[in-house]
């Protein structure tokens, strides 16, 4: 069972930053390929980005590459979602999932989600 708790979200201005973070608990952080998908209101939950096991594949929505950037730190059990240059359509609940085969295909378990609101 893996615990994941989201932090870091806030109303920001168009053109800012924030860098969401997501803390899983137990010892098997590592094992876990990590991802963040986003949810605004009257859409569908859609997928922002991803990270391997080992961090060093990573894969991002058309949408966000080149603005997003997300990074892990497994010694804190910890993956993080930088996001520069921010817009209104980023606005959002945005949620970390841990998938448990590394491939994307499935998350077996999910956070409570994390409000971001961009501004124009």
């Amino acid at each position: 069972q893996v615990q994941l708790v989201e932090s870091g979200g806030g109303l920001v201005q168009a053109g800012g930053s924030l860098r969401l973070s997501c803390t899983a608990s137990g010892r098997t952080f590592s094992r876990y390929g990590m991802g963040w998908f986003r949810q605004a209101p009257g859409k569908e939950r859609e997928f922002v980005a991803r990270i391997r096991m080992n961090g060093v594949a990573t894969y991002y929505a058309d949408s966000v590459q080149g603005r997003f950037t997300i990074s892990r730190d497994n010694a804190k059990n910890t993956v993080y979602l930088q996001m520069n240059s921010l817009k209104p359509e980023d606005t959002a609940v945005y949620y970390c999932a841990a998938d448990a085969d590394g491939t994307g295909a499935k998350y077996d378990y999910w956070g409570q989600g994390t409000q971001v609101i961009v501004s124009s």
